[in-house]
């Protein structure tokens, strides 16, 4: 049973709290993956869109869970389980593919052509298919074929080589959250998203090639126009915005927990330096980065005068730009994000809530996690596909 302490999902009070999301009567097909794909997906079933789980045999990842409640990017959506070998399963795939808005595939370049679900038939078979592929390297270049990871096409973009603040140690690993979810599911929610406006004008469908390097790269997009304009060096931790600078970074204090400070406009430095007491002269060169470290050890000594939340007191919610850095558990608790309701409780599993926000049309309480292969022949059922099929293909162990 799902929990939801956030009954409007966060929007307007003057919204429909009974919304289906502004995705609502669009039909996806997700073949399941790990880490985009199933991020994309959530993204799509979040604002309404009917997402289909589908679960092949020998080509379904595991998480290694102990309970499927926890596989949190999975939420919202129903499975059917398939073996795409047997007689008659493809056949089957590719009567709900005619039903389908989307299909969302996170396989190596050739996986679907070799399981006879390739964007050319599927594209016969429904000529408005929207046919998102989601991949590292993206469907060709060199790499194309090669294995890899989140931390690798971070890497071939650009964007690891400038994070970090000891230049001297290998740049730290953030999390898989720029590769896999920024410049992958995320891009390629983006990309159904517009191909499916575009399809409701042409009346075509047509392939995405989703790339993590491309994505990551594209992230990256503020940083290289101040490096073509010259305010921003190769060199990592030398930069206003890596690090470098003593008004943007994250300072410990007293009690070992850490603050962080981004006050980067005159005016809102100015109000820093005056809630923490920073009067010496020395702070007025707030953009000479010669004088970077002299301050960043000034204002750590300042910051070391007193217990993180004895400066929350002092700093936050003033324009000073001051946030504490929290840990998950305590993020779920902090004031802000509780007036928001931006984590909610499904199936007793904190998690974070949808976004954006809509006006009008927001998005619905997102569904409990399925079990593989849970709701195999109710989607079967519910998208029209004929009894005598769906009995052939369970004869043959299709399904």
């Amino acid at each position: 049973m799902n929990t939801n302490d956030r009954a409007d999902n966060g929007a307007s009070k003057t919204t429909n709290a009974a919304s289906r999301g502004p995705l609502a009567g669009v039909k996806v097909i997700e073949f399941v993956g790990l880490g985009p794909g199933p991020f994309c997906a959530m993204l799509l079933a979040d604002m309404g869109a009917e997402v289909i789980r589908i679960h092949t045999k020998n080509n379904t990842p595991s998480l290694n869970l102990l309970d499927t409640r926890f596989d949190v990017m999975a939420r919202g959506r129903r499975s059917l389980a398939i073996n795409l070998k047997q007689q008659g399963a493809v056949e089957l795939m590719l009567s709900l593919i005619e039903k389908a808005d989307g299909l969302i595939e996170g396989y190596r370049p050739g996986v679907m052509e070799r399981l006879g679900l390739s964007p050319e038939v599927c594209l016969q078979h429904n000529p408005r298919l929207v046919y998102g592929r989601m991949t590292g390297w993206g469907q060709y270049g060199p790499l194309a074929h090669a294995a890899g990871h989140d931390v690798n096409y971070v890497a071939l973009s650009g964007a690891l080589h400038a994070m970090g603040n000891d230049p001297e140690s290998p740049p730290p690993i953030p999390l898989n959250l720029v590769g896999d979810f920024g410049g992958g599911g995320m891009m390629l929610a983006f990309g159904i998203v517009c191909a499916l406006l575009e399809t409701k004008q042409s009346g075509q469908g047509q392939v995405i090639d989703a790339a993590m390097t491309d994505g990551t790269a594209l992230l990256t997009a503020m940083f290289r126009g101040f490096k073509e304009g010259g305010s921003w060096k190769a060199e990592r931790y030398a930069n206003f915005l890596d690090g470098a600078a003593h008004y943007y970074d994250n300072y410990r204090c007293a009690d070992g927990k850490y603050v962080s400070v981004g006050a980067i406009e005159p005016k809102f430095y100015a109000l820093l330096r005056e809630k923490i007491g920073a009067t010496d002269p020395a702070f007025d060169a707030q953009h000479d980065e010669t004088q970077w470290p002299a301050l960043k050890a000034k204002m750590a000594a300042i910051f070391m005068t007193r217990t993180r939340d004895e400066w929350c007191v002092l700093l936050e919610g003033s324009d000073a730009c001051f946030a504490p850095v929290l840990d998950w558990d305590e993020a779920v608790t902090h004031p802000h994000n509780q007036a928001r309701q931006t984590f909610i409780r499904v199936d007793d599993v904190t998690q974070p809530a949808p976004a954006p926000r809509f006006s009008r049309t927001p998005a619905p309480t997102p569904g409990s996690v399925a079990s593989a292969g849970q709701h195999t022949e109710e989607i079967l059922h519910d998208w029209g596909i004929d009894e005598s099929v769906i009995a052939a293909c369970r004869a043959s162990s299709a399904i």
